[in-house]
């Protein structure tokens, strides 16, 4: 599971915790905080849990670094991860922090509960939903982004996106990585929800099978939309299914909740994260101006197995302010038709 569920001795009460952490993946100290914290959050919106009750912070700063670099970039990447803790609505009271030949962030996220505060990952029944709450391509975008300064890394991919484009698209990469999934914990209540995952290191395909693993009942998960952060799809196929992208084993940080939903629901739940408002990162906070959620593939009766089908639909998810063209872009379709099951 993402979290550990531990029984306490007094009144019915669990001790969930989680605890996760990684080198910086982006340029921005300040927003690199943020995307740490939000990882580390992730694991407890996942199962429905939208209160935390205290977080700790890991940090190790790199001997390799001097006094003024330290002096700059640390208290940055702190205050990153404090405020996406306070948008979280918790603080950290506390942590460790080491000297390490590498930078590393991370934390530890704790809180008291009852039973229905949380959802078990192992509800999912034939003729639920898949729905993924942030689009996929983030670990594309950013190595986009680091090969503009490598030129034979840059000439596999020029003829497909614009230098404009690749800071386009990691601009919306980080974005995604700092936003938290609570609202999507919230809306899990509401809605019903059987299971949850989130997306992270494993790629979709990689999380979706160690759910469908957990569930009691015998479900497959079957994906046939693949929403992901626009041209990353086309690099990574010009740089010969870079990262495994199509596949659904790109790594993805701090991505989106996969989330099993009542089928009659999904499409109330979509409609709702669309109009929940934003967080707070330089995003307009009205009405409409809330987090996208498609409707990505079913639960069918199976050997607690998940597969892509062999030509999932690519949703092309235009980058924040960009003019909405694709077709793709419609995160209240209704639900793919079971596809037969291969042998």
């Amino acid at each position: 599971m993402d979290s550990c569920v531990i029984p306490l001795r007094h009144g019915g009460l669990s001790l969930i915790q989680t605890t996760d952490f990684f080198y910086p993946l982006v340029e921005d100290p300040y927003m690199m905080g943020r995307i740490a914290c939000a990882n580390v959050l992730s694991d407890l919106y996942a199962m429905g849990i939208t209160e935390c009750d205290n977080m700790l912070m890991l940090l190790s700063v790199s001997q390799k670094m001097n006094d003024k670099e330290r002096e700059q970039v640390i208290p940055l990447m702190m205050k990153g991860f404090r405020d996406a803790a306070e948008e979280g609505g918790t603080s950290v009271t506390g942590g460790q922090t080491v000297i390490n030949p590498w930078i590393i962030v991370g934390g530890v996220a704790s809180v008291v509960c009852q039973p229905n505060d949380f959802i078990m990952p192992d509800g999912a029944i034939p003729g639920d939903v898949l729905v993924l709450t942030k689009p996929l391509g983030t670990q594309v975008a950013v190595n986009a982004h680091q090969w503009l300064d490598i030129p034979e890394k840059w000439n596999k991919i020029k003829l497909v996106i614009t230098k404009e484009e690749v800071e386009q698209a990691y601009q919306e990469a980080m974005l995604n990585m700092a936003t938290l999934n609570r609202t999507a914990a919230a809306l899990m209540h509401k809605f019903n929800a059987h299971a949850a995952t989130d997306i992270t290191g494993f790629g979709i395909i990689g999380h979706a099978r160690n759910l469908a693993k957990q569930q009691c009942n015998e479900v497959a998960f079957v994906i046939h939309n693949l929403p992901i952060i626009a041209k990353m799809a086309a690099i990574s196929k010009a740089g010969g299914n870079l990262f495994g992208l199509l596949q659904g084993t790109s790594s993805e940080t701090s991505g989106g909740l996969l989330i099993c939903l009542p089928r009659e629901q999904a499409a109330r739940f979509c409609a709702e994260m669309k109009a929940s408002r934003s967080s707070s990162l330089g995003q307009e906070g009205g009405v409409g101006d809330g987090q996208q959620a498609w409707i990505i593939g079913i639960v069918e009766k199976g050997s607690r197995s998940a597969r892509i089908i062999d030509k999932p639909r690519i949703i092309e998810v235009p980058y924040r302010g960009a003019v909405v063209t694709t077709e793709g872009n419609n995160n209240n379709a209704s639900p793919p038709e079971a596809q037969p099951t291969q042998a």
